[in-house]
């Protein structure tokens, strides 16, 4: 069993290196996708100011709530809408400092103030988000992202169903 804690004093980008370590030891060797995403949501989970964090999956055209830590969720979110659904749709990730200020945000958690959402994309195909709210205005930025992308490609390459 691979276990983390946040290296103490660290800073974000050493925090990513650590997390993107702990998720490639945590997947290798297992195939079960929600085992898995059930163990990086919570390595996910502890990130500084992280309220929520988890995965939606592409089911048809919807995203569909996958493994998370946090507050209860919205279960099903359609094509291009709230930031999920709309990264998705770009294939981009996307930093929202204030999600009251993003048109059409879907308020899952009231207490929710910002976000990074980032897509999970394989080949042309979009797999589902990697998802995180935070309670603190402006806690992510394109940093953020740019990690997350990274962990984006290593979820994309475990065993999806087709």
């Amino acid at each position: 069993m691979h276990t983390w804690n946040l290296p103490a004093g660290a800073d974000r980008a050493e925090i990513y290196t650590e997390l993107l370590a702990t998720a490639q030891a945590l997947v290798e060797g297992e195939p079960d996708l929600v085992a898995n995403l059930a163990n990086l949501a919570a390595c996910l989970k502890q990130l500084p100011g992280v309220s929520w964090a988890g995965f939606y999956r592409r089911v048809g055209d919807d995203l569909v709530l996958g493994p998370f830590q946090g507050k209860l969720a919205c279960t099903r979110i359609a094509p291009g809408k709230g930031v999920c659904g709309t990264a998705a749709a770009r294939r981009e990730a996307l930093v929202v400092a204030d999600v009251e200020a993003f048109p059409g945000h879907i308020a899952c958690d009231a207490d929710s103030r910002s976000e990074v959402v980032v897509p999970i994309v394989r080949g042309e195909r979009v797999l589902g988000v990697i998802d995180l709210d935070s309670d603190r205005l402006a806690n992510f930025d394109d940093r953020d992202a740019e990690h997350l992308t990274r962990l984006a490609a290593l979820v994309a390459a475990l065993d999806w169903p087709a």
